[in-house]
Parts: structure tokens; sequence; C-alpha cells
């Protein structure tokens, strides 16, 4: 029995030394993708802040939602309450490292039927010490960093999304507002066509044809308002849910103008590479990688020996005032050895290892998706700032074809037909300028979240 037992510690000595190797493959990460150069989108923005990046838009209403929403969002709560149980979890799988001591007391007290005690007490500590020989415990160790980091990374990209989704509502809700305005704009304008040619049709001038068209093309126009009401009432809900309240109540806001935000510059592009160390749901992704590969370590660990110390001391097994005259210390050893499983820890293992090539691959997915946004949003950016410009250009045109036809109508030089085909063309250019703001807006906000823009306060 003494040769076995030195033999099996010798092997389990000579595991040991290659037990950390063994037990951890190594991780892949960043450094195993391939990032383009560059993007490929021609248009390139001025630099523009990093961090804040919706103080842009120079609008006091967009930063205090923004600031509620990142302190009072209910996902960012929820994120920030598993970052703390990722903590907790960490420092649970670091205590396996050290030894374990419980302890236990009993006091017996018996009383016969002439009255006399007889009492006893015992108190005992006892204890047990694993040594990581196959180093499964580091490795559970390095899951739960792994995992930590992820829980971190994941309240960065709660962040990053939450702050884009306000500023996309906020749009919305400004872009309704400015809508609306002009909706009541058109309204009036058609409605002053309307008069006029009802005064010409009253007089003998025109056909009661006239008056069905204009009153036709107002009644058209008004009938936008209940979309618009309901869009701006679905962003308003939004944002309200976005900021951790109730529907209804996000008041209405008040500017000057009713108009779509205009942001001032641009944020810095960088590289596709930089979305690796920038992108919190790439360093999530990252760090779930690296959780895989420390699962893999914990299963090829349970292909070594285990071993286990276990330790009492007891005292007692007498009087109550004697408790410690008799005290009686004991320590073992346990060798635990895998022999045979049917092939179920091979199987694990192959399992982990299968696990951690989808994640690759899920690693992978994430940072194509990325350079796709980022990409859209460059081309959405370039797009909607020429299209904004040439609809500047028809509005002018419109405006001026228009006040041309409406002058040439009264003098009897030009058709009802050509004043409203006018009037149409300069609301259908205003509303499409006002939409395409928005786009604009939205597309500048999209590049931000693409870009991994930090959203500290």
């Amino acid at each position: 029995m003494a040769r076995l037992a030195s033999c099996l510690f010798g092997g389990c000595a000579t595991l040991l030394l290659g037990a950390c190797t063994t037990a951890m493959p190594p991780a892949l990460g960043a450094q195993d993708i391939q990032a383009p150069s560059d993007f490929t989108a021609e248009y390139r923005p001025e630099a523009g802040p990093q961090e804040l990046w919706w103080q842009g838009f120079n609008d006091p209403q967009l930063n205090s939602l923004i600031a509620r929403a990142l302190s009072e969002n209910l996902n960012i709560s929820a994120a920030e309450a598993r970052l703390r149980a990722a903590e907790a979890f960490l420092k649970a799988e670091r205590s396996d490292l050290l030894p374990s001591i419980n302890g236990s007391g009993n006091i017996t007290v018996d009383v016969n039927d002439s009255g006399d005690t007889n009492d006893s007490a015992a108190v005992s500590l006892f204890g047990q010490f694993t040594p990581d020989i196959s180093g499964r415990l580091g490795a559970e160790v390095l899951a739960a960093t792994a995992n930590l980091a992820a829980a971190e990374y994941f309240v960065a990209d709660q962040r990053r999304l939450i702050a884009s989704a306000v500023a996309n509502q906020y749009i919305e809700l400004r872009r309704t507002d400015a809508r609306l305005t002009l909706l009541d704009e058109s309204t009036q304008l058609q409605q002053q066509t309307l008069r006029i040619v009802t005064l010409r049709y009253e007089a003998g001038l025109s056909a009661n044809l006239d008056v069905r068209r204009a009153a036709a093309d107002l009644a058209r126009t008004r009938a936008q308002r209940g979309l618009l009401e309901l869009a701006r009432a679905r962003a308003s809900h939004a944002l309200a849910v976005l900021v951790g309240d109730a529907p209804g109540a996000i008041p209405a806001a008040s500017h000057d103008t009713a108009s779509v935000p205009e942001f001032q510059s641009g944020p810095p592009r960088g590289s596709p590479a930089d979305l690796l160390r920038r992108r919190a749901d790439l360093l999530v992704a990252e760090a779930g990688l690296m959780e895989a590969a420390a699962n893999i370590g914990i299963e090829r660990a349970d292909l070594l020996p285990s071993l286990t110390i276990p330790g009492e001391i007891v005292a007692g097994d007498g009087r109550i005032d004697k408790i410690f005259a008799n005290v009686v210390t004991s320590i073992g050893a346990s060798l635990n050895l895998p022999l045979f499983d049917g092939g179920r820890r091979r199987a694990e293992i192959s399992a982990a290892e299968a696990e951690a090539d989808a994640r690759f691959s899920e690693y992978r997915q994430t940072f194509l998706t990325a350079l796709s946004e980022v990409e859209n949003a460059l081309v959405g950016i370039s797009a909607y700032t020429a299209r904004n410009t040439e609809l500047r250009q028809a509005i002018d045109e419109s405006d001026a074809a228009f006040m041309q036809s409406n002058a040439l109508y009264r003098e009897g030089l030009a058709s009802l037909f050509d004043v409203l085909d006018a009037q149409r063309q300069l609301i259908s250019s205003r509303e499409s300028l006002i939409d395409s703001e928005a786009s604009l807006a939205s597309s500048i906000v999209a590049l931000y979240a693409a870009a991994g823009a930090e959203t500290k306060v």
C-alpha cells in the first residue's frame, strides 16, 4: 500500500507541473480578427466630442433627458445589479482557493429521579482544504473574472444604446413638432387659396370644379394631423419609458421655433480596428469568449486527480467544567483519480470547445455588424447632407413658382391647376426637408453609437 501511495502521489506531482497549461487553452480575441485598414465610405466627418456627444446638438432639453436616462433607466439599473452579482460571484469563486473551517458544539444535561444532574459538553472545529492541483479552481476564477468583465462592459453597452435611443426619440419628437407647425402653416396657405377660388367662383370667374379641387387639397393636408400626433405621442411615451417614468410624463418641448436639432460636427471616425477596443458590445463578446476558454479549462481539469485534505479538532466528551481536558486532533488526505467514465469527461470537453468556437463566430459577427453600422451611418450622413441642400433649393424654386402662378391666376393668365400644383410641390418639399433633417440627425446619432463613443457623465 505504501508503494502504491508513493506511485500515486508521484504521478500527481508530475501532473501538477502541467496542470495550468493543460487546463487552460489559449483564448482567441481581438488579435485573431482581421480588421480592414479603413472604412469604405468616402464621407469623412469633422472631429467632434467623444464623450457627452449629444451636447453637440446644443439642446438643453436633450441633455437633460439623456442625463436622466443614464441615471434612472431600468435596463441600465438591471445591468448594474447583474454587475454587482458578478462581483459577488467572483469573490465566492476566489474563496474556494482557501481552506474552509466550521465549528459546532453541544451541551447535554440529564436529570434523574432523585434530582441529580449529569452534564457533558463537546466543541469541535472541522475544516477542509482542496489544493488546486488540477487547475480547476483557477479556471473557475478566470471564468468568473471574464464574466465580471462582460457584466461591466454590458453596463457600458446599455448606456451606449440608451443614450442613442433617447436621442433618436427626441429627434422624432422634434420632427413631429416641426411637421405639425408646418401643417398649420400649410393649412393657412391652402385656406387662403380656397378663399380666393371661392370669391372668383362667386364672381363668375371660375368654375365650381376649382373650388372642389382647392377644398380637397385642404382636406388632404388636414388629414395628416392625426398621424403626426400619433407619431409624437409614441415618441413622447418612448422617451418617458427610457428615463424610467410612466408614459405621458414627458412635457411638450418649449422652443422658439419648431425645428429638428442640428449637430455641429461629427465624431472621430477612427479605424475599424478601433472598434475592437472601443465598442462595448464587442468587449462583451470578447469577455464571453474568454469565459468560454476558461470553461474548457474547467472541463479539462476533470481529467486530472483532485486532492482533499480534511481536518478536525474535538474538545470535550466530559463534564462542562472540564471541556478542554480532552482535545483530539486529526488530519487526513483523500485523493480522487479519474479512471473510467464511459467518455463523459471527454465529451464535456468537446462540448466546451464547440461552445468556444460558437462564441468566436458570434464575436466576429458582432464585429462585422459594427463595421456595417459605421459604414451605413457614414453613407447616411453624406446622403442626407446632399439631399438637404437640394431640398432647400427645391423649396426656394417652389416658393417662387407658387407666388408667380398665384399672381397669374388672379390675373386670369394661369389655371387653378397650376396654382395647386405649385402649392403641393412647395408643401411637399418643406415636409421632405424636415424629414430629411431628422434623418441626418439620426444618422449622426447612429455614427456615434456605432463608433462606440463613451457616455460617461
